[in-house]
């Protein structure tokens, strides 16, 4: 009876792996055309093949989550490494910024600190090789923009080789941290960790780091470690990771309130001490140890002129553009973190669900309020597409795809009619998202 019983669950279980492989089949040919599409159609053609590639990892999710977890498990594993090599095998399609990555290294190595001069400046002119100076984005006026702990990975993985592939090699090995940790998660959390296909198989991470290579992928993997050494207990030293996360990407930081509670000192005090300690190293600049972030990004990237702010581009667009409009900007944009910060601080009743509930929420509204212009920077919410799965996160996760652009490509849809889709289709997923839930808080009530 108990080898019937087996074998009857076994066939029930057989149809939605089947599915998922039909899924991946279709997700790989899509996976492996995109560099030729690229190259005859640039950015739009990519575009054009990532967006049903993201609309399919949805349907493995929900496909994977009716499948025998072991069998798919090796599925979805074997597939996202598969991926993985096979865009390796490609220079960066769509971003330069990983041979910035190889230099910072390289100055580093020479006993040069990389916030002292741009690429171009005669005294680094020694540095200089066929391979990675030419490819160096803003070479000729912008000092490096990247925090210091990013600077520590930069200057010991080019120690190993001065490549792109090794870099990416050491990228995926961040990732793999954030896999197993996304995984460990799902378990402790109860849910299948077949779910973890919703980030193995999103284009995005796929494309951002194992491709194009980002540094976003140590931030991350920083990110879930420190929640899940806080959550663990450890608070303190959980938030000590965090902190070396946002030390690789500033956006990270918001993830302190999810495990900080109000009063806190010994916590606050000791990532005030962390961030002190990174930067230590880098001083001899003074304030230039902020880099290229304070000394013309911000200004280029349409923040401080409010350009690419997609709420305030919104609000001018009813309203008209008004003196001092982003200094009101930022203030309530500051109103509105700060409240969800002291918000997920104070929550009474803290589970590891609702903690990443909260973390994605933050991460989430940040995004809508920075308005980013690059799809990496999405990157932090993709590990939420598997731990919380809900509409909003899908929407951005799958919305970001959308700001590709080939840098040297001629033509692009207008960035506000671009972020109106991404954040548009955020809101409307919140405020369906919201629905359901009141509608499951009245027929519990009836």
């Amino acid at each position: 009876m108990g080898r019937l019983a087996q074998s009857v669950s076994s066939a029930r279980n057989e149809p939605p792996l089947y599915s998922l492989a039909g899924i991946g089949a279709i997700l790989a040919g899509l996976t492996l055309v995109t560099p030729f599409a690229f190259q005859a159609g640039g950015d739009k053609a990519f575009i054009a093949l990532a967006i049903p590639a993201s609309l399919l990892t949805l349907a493995a999710t929900h496909v994977a989550e009716h499948s025998a977890t072991k069998r798919a498990l090796w599925l979805i594993l074997g597939l996202g490494i598969m991926l993985r090599c096979s865009v390796l095998l490609f220079d960066p399609l769509l971003s330069s910024d990983i041979y910035r990555y190889l230099w910072d290294g390289r100055v580093q190595a020479s006993g040069i600190n990389p916030y002292r001069y741009f690429p171009a400046h005669d005294a680094l002119a020694h540095l200089r090789d066929a391979t990675i100076f030419p490819r160096i984005n803003r070479a000729d006026y912008a000092v490096t923009i990247y925090p210091p702990v990013a600077q520590f990975f930069f200057l010991i993985v080019t120690r190993i080789g001065e490549n792109v592939n090794v870099m990416r090699l050491a990228l995926l090995g961040c990732e793999t941290v954030s896999v197993i940790l996304i995984m460990l998660f799902l378990r402790r959390m109860q849910r299948p960790t077949t779910r973890v296909v919703a980030y193995f198989w999103h284009p995005l991470p796929i494309w951002e780091i194992a491709n194009n290579g980002h540094v976003d992928a140590l931030a991350i993997a920083l990110m879930l470690l420190g929640l899940w050494v806080a959550l663990a207990g450890r608070t303190v030293r959980g938030a000590v990771a965090i902190a070396l996360g946002a030390l690789v990407k500033p956006y990270v930081a918001p993830v302190l309130a999810a495990v900080w509670r109000p009063w806190d000192l010994k916590m606050l005090l000791a990532v005030i001490a962390t961030v002190a300690l990174c930067y230590l190293p880098y001083l001899s600049v003074g304030w230039g140890v902020f880099g290229f972030l304070t000394q013309g990004y911000l200004t280029e990237e349409g923040i401080i002129s409010g350009d690419d702010l997609w709420v305030l581009s919104v609000w001018r667009l009813v309203f008209g553009t008004h003196r001092g409009d982003v200094a009101a900007y930022a203030a309530v944009a500051a109103l509105v973190l700060l409240f969800m910060v002291v918000s997920a601080a104070r929550r009474q009743n803290r589970t590891i669900a609702s903690c990443l509930a909260d973390t994605n929420m933050l991460l989430l509204v940040v995004l809508l309020l920075l308005s980013p212009n690059w799809p990496w920077y999405f990157l932090a919410i993709t590990p939420f597409v598997a731990l919380c799965g809900n509409a909003p996160t899908w929407a951005v996760s799958i919305g970001a795809l959308l700001l590709t652009k080939e840098v040297y490509w001629d033509f692009h849809i207008p960035k506000m009619i671009v972020k109106s889709v991404l954040f548009g289709g955020f809101l409307l997923a919140c405020a369906w998202s919201a629905r359901q839930a009141y509608l499951k808080q009245v027929a519990r009530i009836a």
